[in-house]
């Protein structure tokens, strides 16, 4: 679904009743709690996080909270699905999930395009104010002092890739709107957490470059 076309579908779709959410939110918890051994990175922390900063977010820059928080919530069920996808990967079961729920079709696709639309490598500087909100919580999280330190080995053992693989996909997918300012949507965003997103891309930069010293890589054959 285009920009355009899904803002048309905001236009004329009421937001989502509290107590739908709360049942998304139920349903996807249970499923995170159950596959919390598959789910080492992307889990309920995640998600949790996510949510809360996606609301916050959405509420500074006028988009339909309710709907935003129920994109936030459903937005990572693709790695249930299988390891190491895209977002569209779980579009089946985000849809499921959105339906059980009792959210009507229009209001699900909405929700599963702007997941779509918030995706980190394919998003742009002209997406959604909705998917600019889920965008800005989910590269928070990646952006955290904290997570490269505590949770970087849960998403390499998550997502069956290696340490230069994730040095990699960091590196190519923030590099660009980093550099080209629209790494965060939220100007308050920005301003509060760009000073961290920029050591954080820098950190995977150096970790890119140290693992093409042999004596780094000898280093890490004799500790894995």
């Amino acid at each position: 679904m285009s920009a355009s076309s899904t803002a048309a579908v905001s236009d004329t779709t009421a937001t989502i009743a509290r107590p739908v959410v709360t049942a998304v939110e139920r349903h996807v918890r249970a499923l995170c709690e159950r596959h919390a051994a598959r789910l080492q990175f992307h889990g309920w922390h995640h998600v949790s996080f996510v949510r809360d900063k996606a609301a916050e977010f959405a509420a500074g820059n006028g988009s339909d909270v309710a709907v935003v928080e129920t994109a936030a919530l459903v937005h990572d069920v693709n790695y249930l699905v299988r390891r190491n996808s895209t977002a569209a990967a779980g579009s089946g079961l985000r849809l499921s999930i959105l339906a059980g729920a009792g959210v009507a079709l229009e209001a699900a696709r909405w929700i599963d395009a702007i997941v779509d639309e918030a995706e980190m490598r394919t998003r742009h500087r002209d997406i959604t104010r909705e998917a600019q909100a889920l965008s800005d919580a989910d590269t928070l999280f990646k952006a955290l002092p904290v997570t490269p330190v505590v949770l970087a080995h849960r998403y390499l053992a998550e997502n069956g890739v290696s340490l230069r693989e994730l040095a990699n996909k960091i590196v190519g997918e923030q590099r660009d709107p980093h550099t080209e300012g629209y790494y965060f949507y939220s100007p308050a965003a920005a301003a509060a957490y760009s000073r961290w997103a920029t050591a954080n891309l820098e950190l995977w930069q150096c970790i890119q470059e140290s693992l093409d010293d042999p004596t780094v890589s000898r280093l890490l054959t004799a500790v894995a």
